[in-house]
């Protein structure tokens, strides 16, 4: 993907790929296997610097979540 906004701030390049990743909170969201916590990746192309940043998750994917696991 290229956007004209990004710019990795290690090596300049313009080139990204976005992902999600989930993880759990606290002690009883490791017991159930919850996974709570959402966040976005963008990585550079060339060099694979990656920065996460937080997502909000709604309720009802945390339902979804406590179901499918």
């Amino acid at each position: 993907m290229k956007n004209n906004n990004y710019t990795c701030p290690k090596c300049g390049n313009k080139e990204f790929e976005t992902g999600e990743m989930r993880a759990t909170g606290g002690r009883w969201s490791k017991i159930f296997d919850i996974q709570n916590k959402k966040f976005t990746s963008v990585t550079c192309k060339r060099c694979t610097y990656t920065e996460f940043y937080k997502a909000k998750t709604s309720a009802l994917s945390n339902i979804f979540d406590l179901f499918t696991n």
